[in-house]
């Protein structure tokens, strides 16, 4: 509608992978007037060697509305628990109600290859919510009417910037997030009970200074940026026109493209 402000979604498994690789790029956009839109499919209920998973999942609830609620986001409730992110009809029905209450211009999502397959799950029903958008005759629960307007959909990097082999990827354009790293820090630190679990299950020292570490990586791929935020674009059709890309666009020098291969 003429006038309604645009609309910036960061979609993702599991409460604080939104902070590990997307959030630098989302608190810029939100700077640059996006509205800002926060989901993880699952509820984080898998995430404690110490709690029950319903009192893990009320507990990482409450600290990923803290992270959002930090860069002014709205968010979204999860549907399913960890481990649960099938690509399903019942969970896609959902999402897609979502994604029309939403109406992103752009979608922030996983990259179709990852580590576990939450990601890549959340990834493909991200992105099959977004293509049902403007479906009149695809029923979404609760329904929702359906929306006309284009989304491009941006992938970030894998968790550990490699795939599942170990080839490390390579982002086609990288968001410089070294001014707001701070603020990326901030988020991530709302989700303190993931500190012990990730230092358990996945031997990292810190799970703040593994995020930097990991930001600092894709700076050097860049050849610029001393911190960023790798991202490669979904193929256009059937989301957007085919030179769209509202990313590069709002955040201008933030942002370097390199050659497509």
């Amino acid at each position: 509608m003429p006038g309604e402000k645009k609309r910036a979604f960061a979609v993702a498994a599991h409460p604080d992978d939104i902070e590990f690789v997307m959030a630098g790029t989302l608190i810029l956009l939100g700077r640059a007037g996006y509205e800002l839109h926060y989901m993880n499919i699952a509820n984080g209920c898998c995430g404690s060697t110490q709690y029950s998973a319903a009192h893990t999942a009320q507990l990482r609830q409450k600290e990923a509305i803290a992270a959002a609620d930090s860069i002014g986001a709205e968010f979204h409730s999860s549907l399913v628990n960890d481990l649960e992110i099938f690509y399903n009809h019942e969970t896609l029905t959902q999402l897609a109600a979502v994604m029309r209450v939403v109406k992103p211009e752009i979608l922030l999502v996983h990259s179709p290859i990852d580590y576990m397959e939450d990601h890549m799950n959340a990834c493909r029903l991200a992105v099959s919510a977004a293509f049902t958008r403007g479906m009149p005759n695809y029923p979404t629960e609760p329904w929702r009417d359906p929306v006309d307007l284009p989304v491009t959909i941006y992938h970030a990097q894998p968790h550990g910037n490699r795939d599942p082999l170990g080839e490390v990827i390579r982002p086609s354009m990288f968001v410089d997030v070294t001014g707001v790293l701070e603020q990326k820090t901030a988020m991530l630190a709302c989700h303190k009970s993931q500190k012990q679990w990730l230092d358990e299950s996945q031997g990292l020292d810190s799970y703040l200074e593994a995020m930097k570490s990991l930001s600092r990586e894709v700076g050097r791929m860049s050849g610029r940026f001393e911190y960023a935020e790798g991202w490669r674009r979904h193929l256009h059709l059937g989301f957007c026109a085919p030179d769209a890309d509202p990313l590069a666009e709002a955040l201008g020098e933030h942002v370097l493209v390199t050659p497509s291969r």
